[in-house]
């Protein structure tokens, strides 16, 4: 694929260095042409602002699909982060199966929780409706707690290698699901680390330095640069060592600015991602 069309679904916070505001611009330095479907728009990210407003999308994505049938219109790639309910899954399951073209790769970032706990407004049920597109996925890039959470295995802040195999063991034994990209896995104090699952290949396991500073949004960041770097022409496992790497460098640029706590500058280390993809 010289120039794939990918196709991301998530939420737009208009202010927050999140979601689609982080994932369209990374996926465009990417070399994709990159389309949306927003599932929601926000004043701002839910994370330290207050009294922020969120107006729901889900009732106006049927006439997007209808509209897209009409037209033809086929996506070389699908990427979902953030949805907010069980209908809108419904409808990325619908789009999985109908807009893709013959070799569409299917990427689900999994967006239910961290630390062992839902996000607002998510439950079991949701969890539910999530393992269908998720284990119907090419790609998943799930943190521990959603690995735990799609698998029925209860969350465990300390963790050897053993629980960890376990777990991508689980997520592979799933139905059709191809790549297991689990991230935020740490055995020590300064170093975390990505796991890479892929069918037929031994695990492998990419470490790397780990800050000490929680950033919002660098989720967002680790799978848009993924998606980006593989549709690029990388391996998995190289996909994830440029985003690992990337991520890390936003936070590394962002972490001594106090007054930018909303998120992490991933604009001024766009020039070093463009800079490695084009070294492929």
């Amino acid at each position: 694929m010289n120039y794939p069309k990918i196709l991301t679904i998530q939420d737009i916070s208009c202010v927050g260095q999140c979601s689609l505001t982080v994932a369209l611009p990374i996926l465009s330095a990417c070399g994709i042409e990159t389309c949306i479907l927003p599932s929601a728009v926000l004043s701002t990210h839910t994370s330290g602002f207050k009294n922020f407003t969120c107006h729901d999308l889900t009732d106006d994505m049927p006439a997007i699909l209808e509209h897209w049938k009409q037209e033809n219109i086929k996506f070389d790639a699908i990427y979902t982060g953030y949805l907010g309910n069980e209908k809108q899954i419904h409808h990325v399951i619908d789009i999985f199966k109908n807009f893709g073209t013959e070799n569409c790769k299917l990427f689900v970032d999994p967006v239910i929780g961290d630390n062992g706990k839902f996000y607002p407004a998510f439950d079991n049920n949701y969890i539910n409706a999530m393992k269908p597109l998720c284990f119907g996925a090419d790609f998943i890039l799930p943190n521990l707690t959603e690995a735990c959470m799609l698998t029925d295995t209860p969350y465990q802040e300390s963790y050897d290698k053993e629980f960890i195999f376990n777990i991508i063991h689980k997520l592979k034994n799933l139905s059709g699901l191809k790549t297991i990209i689990l991230t935020g896995i740490s055995f020590e104090k300064q170093t975390t680390g990505v796991f890479i699952a892929e069918k037929n290949q031994p695990i492998q396991y990419y470490q790397h330095k780990k800050i000490a500073k929680n950033c919002h949004g660098t989720g967002d960041i680790f799978a848009s640069t993924f998606v980006g770097a593989y549709l690029h022409g990388f391996t998995a496992y190289e996909s994830a060592k440029i985003s690992a790497d990337y991520t890390v460098s936003c936070i590394e640029k962002t972490k001594d600015d106090s007054s930018h706590w909303y998120g992490v500058k991933f604009e001024l280390a766009l020039p070093e991602l463009v800079a490695k993809l084009n070294a492929n």
